[in-house]
Order: C-alpha cells, then structure tokens, then sequence
C-alpha cells in the first residue's frame, strides 16, 4: 500500500492537482474530471481516483490554489459594484459543478482537518474583501450598514447560496436587489470622484 510519504505518491498527487488547477482555469469547473485531469497530468485514471475518489473534493482543493476573481477591487459606487459581483457569483453557481462544489463545502463531515482548512480559508477570503469594501463605502458615506459588516457578508452571499444550493433554482436580480437592500441605509447620491 503506498504511503502518503511515499516520494512517487507524492509526485503523482501534484501532478494531479496541478492538472486540475490548469483545467479550471482554462475550462472552468466543468473541465475537472477524473478523465480530463489523468490525461493532463499523465497518469492512470486509477491513480486520480486514489487520490480523490470523487471530482468535487479535486475541484474545491483545485480552487483553493487559484485566484478567485470574485468581490475583488470594489469600485464606486459600491452598491453597482455590488451588483455585478453578486451577478457574477450567481452565474457560477448556476453551473452544476460549481452547485456540487459549494454544496459539498458546507457538508463538513466529509472533511478532514487539512478540507476544513482550505474551506475557511476559502470563505475568509471572500469575507475579507466583501467587508473592507463595505467598511470603506461606510465611510466614504455610500452605506450605513444596519449590522456588522462580517453579518453583512452572510446577509448579502447566504441568499444565493441557498437559492442555489438547497432550492435548486435560479437566482434573479430580485433576489439580488433584495440582499443588497438588507444591507444597510444607501445614499441616494454617489459620492464624488476624487
């Protein structure tokens, strides 16, 4: 039995990764299978599946090696770039993959510690850079935000989640609107270019 010390357990285990990190760059989460990552990091289809018996763990550990593009470089207005973030967010999780990665995120007992890990790590991501986003709209007089801004976070991502996720349907701009709306007061006028 081959040994997670094992130096060629090791190697084929990057290898595999590798593969699928490039895969989901170049072709999105949908590129990610046991077929398409052997082929890409030359190895058995076997031994991918040694590795990881099921797609969705590879992809969610895939991802979390990647840059994620989402909540990143707010822009002003907030509220409009808001908007196109929560839409963009939305238009992935309507991907079947995306859906199995996400729903297999929050079902933490098929985690080990190192999973947990990268899921935290995941979401502190998106957390950190929605929250500073909307602490400096806060300040720049865009947003009085009704609860704390880590709430926020949950308030404005947890609706598509579930929508997505354990209803299994679309996410509307309504939908969107009314995340938004729970946030906070928002100023009617932009606040001006500096």
């Amino acid at each position: 039995m081959t040994s997670d010390k094992d130096p060629r357990f090791l190697r084929s285990r990057e290898a595999i990764l590798n593969a699928a990190r490039q895969l989901l760059l170049e072709g999105g989460p949908g590129a990610v299978t046991h077929a398409q990552v052997a082929e890409r990091a030359g190895v058995g289809r076997a031994t991918v599946y040694r590795h990881w018996p099921q797609a969705a763990p590879l992809l969610v550990e895939a991802m979390s090696t990647v840059p994620l593009p989402f909540l990143d470089e707010p822009t002003s207005p907030i509220r409009d770039w808001l908007q196109r973030e929560l839409a963009s967010i939305a238009q992935e999780l309507e991907l079947d993959n995306v859906r199995a990665v996400c729903t297999t995120l929050a079902n933490t007992s098929l985690w080990d510690e190192g999973m947990d890990t990268r899921r935290a790590q995941f979401a502190g991501i998106i957390a950190d850079r929605l929250v500073i986003a909307l602490d400096e709209a806060q300040a720049r007089g865009e947003l009085t935000l009704t609860l704390a801004s880590r709430d926020a976070v949950s308030l404005a991502i947890g609706p598509l989640y579930y929508r997505s996720t354990i209803e299994r349907a679309p996410i509307d701009h309504t939908l969107i609107e009314a995340a938004i709306t729970a946030l906070g007061a928002w100023s009617a006028e932009p606040p001006l270019s500096s």
